[in-house]
């Protein structure tokens, strides 16, 4: 699947320190450590409702990830999927009268409208679950060859599961015990209760063909991936058996990527899918938790069209760390507007205070697992003695902008 426009990234004389980020897994802040060419897989929509502010913050975040990795002189492959084939765009079509393929192209091309607003850096791999059919086939077989996986005694619906149980491992990646692990099973879209599975917490590897419903062929039957298979097949083939980091939102924490981790570690000799499981915090709207459900989602495209700058939108979500839950508010969005301006005052001068030292501490805090309230506060020091003492360094401003251009993304 076609991906949206790069960004040319400004080149920046030196080089920061090596990145640390927190692995959910472990726990805590620990080095990447990537080899020449880092890794990273980043969960992306299931594209049935436009872009709103909480998969913004998850996408930005990843972006500072790779903006960090290519000042430290490594590339970067990074693969998203897009899970164009699963029961919430089935249901909004059918809500809303459509052909789901409709609603599914209409939903992403928007997606890759507001991620080239936004200026993130697209992936090097942008991979539909549909056109990964034929590799999540050939992975159900290994896991069914290899007795992770069964067929569920339903001659109707013989649906294929992953046992829970298959690694010795299951549950290092989120942590939870037991009955945290039933509770957001049931609720994140796995079936405890369905008839002949042999474990609670075994998860959907291929859904049987129903009626009405999509369906591709298969050696044991035609049907449809289940949700977390994709990802497994998707990353495995194209990221080797290995990933420095497999990104997305606190709420994929589990089941998601407890089980694709799950899924791939069945087949892969190694204990570990990822070297670093990295997560994003939600965001709320007004002290509320923002949601399709509450109907109080704020949308990249509708801020885009009420002319409020990609930059200020980039610069509000940073004003947080990206770990923590935070609210976005009116005061939030003017805050990052008063910043982006002031900061594009400071940028227009002919000369000002050297910005080495404002330079090198934005990569410091940006390197100490994505600190940008600190990034950002470096910047707004810069920007102030600029503006209000003035300085005698003519290639400052531009060298500021260059780097708040290269690391933030921000466009001063």
């Amino acid at each position: 699947m076609q991906s949206w426009s790069d960004t040319a990234l400004p080149t920046v004389p030196g080089a920061g320190p090596p990145l640390r980020l927190y692995d959910t897994a472990d726990r805590q802040v620990r080095p990447l450590a990537p080899a020449a060419t880092a890794t990273m897989y980043v969960c992306g929509i299931t594209p049935y409702d436009a872009t709103h502010l909480g998969h913004a913050a998850t996408y930005l975040t990843f972006d500072i990830v790779n903006r960090v990795l290519r000042d430290n002189g490594h590339d970067v492959h990074y693969v998203q999927n897009i899970t164009d084939v699963d029961d919430p765009l089935f249901e909004r079509a059918q809500r809303d009268g459509l052909d789901w393929r409709e609603l599914g192209s209409r939903e992403i091309e928007l997606f890759r409208t507001d991620m080239a607003a936004l200026r993130v850096l697209p992936p090097r791999d942008y991979v539909g679950a549909i056109e990964s059919i034929d590799e999540v086939v050939e992975f159900v077989q290994k896991l069914l060859a290899n007795g992770a996986a069964y067929t569920v005694d339903d001659p109707d619906y013989p649906d294929i599961y992953f046992r829970a149980d298959a690694t010795e491992q299951f549950g290092y990646e989120s942590g939870y015990d037991h009955e945290t692990m039933l509770r957001l099973f049931a609720e994140r879209g796995g079936d405890p209760d369905r008839p002949g599975k042999r474990d609670p917490l075994d998860a959907l590897l291929w859904r049987a063909a129903r009626p009405g419903e999509p369906s591709w062929p298969a050696p044991f039957g035609p049907g449809r991936p289940g949700w977390h298979i994709e990802c497994s097949a998707i990353a495995l083939n194209r990221l080797g058996p290995q990933l420095d980091i497999q990104g997305g939102g606190s709420d994929l924490i589990y089941p998601h990527h407890e089980y694709s981790a799950a899924h791939a570690e069945s087949v892969v000799a190694g204990r570990r899918f990822a070297r670093h499981y990295v997560h994003v915090g939600m965001i709320g709207l007004d002290g509320e938790k923002m949601s399709k459900s509450r109907g109080n989602l704020v949308l990249v495209s509708a801020l885009r069209a009420a002319g409020v700058d990609p930059s200020a939108i980039r610069l509000g979500l940073f004003a947080g760390h990206y770990r923590q839950d935070r609210m976005w508010t009116e005061e939030i969005l003017e805050q990052a507007l008063h910043r982006l301006a002031r900061w594009r005052r400071a940028a227009a001068l002919d000369s000002g205070p050297s910005a080495e030292s404002t330079i090198a501490r934005l990569r410091q805090h940006l390197a100490d697992d994505l600190d940008t309230p600190k990034a950002l506060a470096a910047v707004d020091n810069w920007a102030h003695e600029a503006t209000e003492y003035g300085g005698s360094d003519r290639d400052a401003p531009a060298a500021l902008a260059a780097a708040v251009d290269a690391l933030l993304g921000v466009v001063l």
